[in-house]
């Protein structure tokens, strides 16, 4: 794949995920200023309910791939040096990996609990 192929692809990624990640955020701005969950098994049993959980599913992962092409772009643009630019990629794939993880062990959790 070409350079120019490759830039393309990661704006189209960039502004996809953005698009819903502005979604999602808006419904939870609006849902939690408006109408708050009580206490913590309200917000449980909000968190189970199907379009949630789901909506919740395919958050994790935009914002991953989101919050990855960013940070991509920006070690590749100003980190000229390739060890050190290998080393943070690698670096930030791990963090990604284990905040995904955690974030689906959290929504799984929840979900067994409601």
């Amino acid at each position: 794949m070409s350079r120019q192929a490759s830039g393309l692809m990661a704006w189209i990624v960039q502004r996809a995920t953005s698009v819903y990640l502005a979604l999602c955020m808006s419904l939870l701005l609006v849902k939690f200023v408006f109408s708050p969950p009580p206490d913590h098994a309200a917000l449980v049993a909000w968190v189970t309910d199907p379009v949630v959980a789901l909506g919740l599913v395919l958050f994790v992962p935009l914002l991953l791939a989101h919050a990855w092409v960013g940070i991509r772009d920006a070690l590749i643009d100003y980190v000229h040096a390739l060890w050190p630019r290998i080393g943070l990629l690698t670096l930030f794939a791990f963090v990604f990996v284990a905040s995904g993880l955690w974030a689906f062990k959290a929504i799984i959790t929840a979900g067994l609990q409601g």
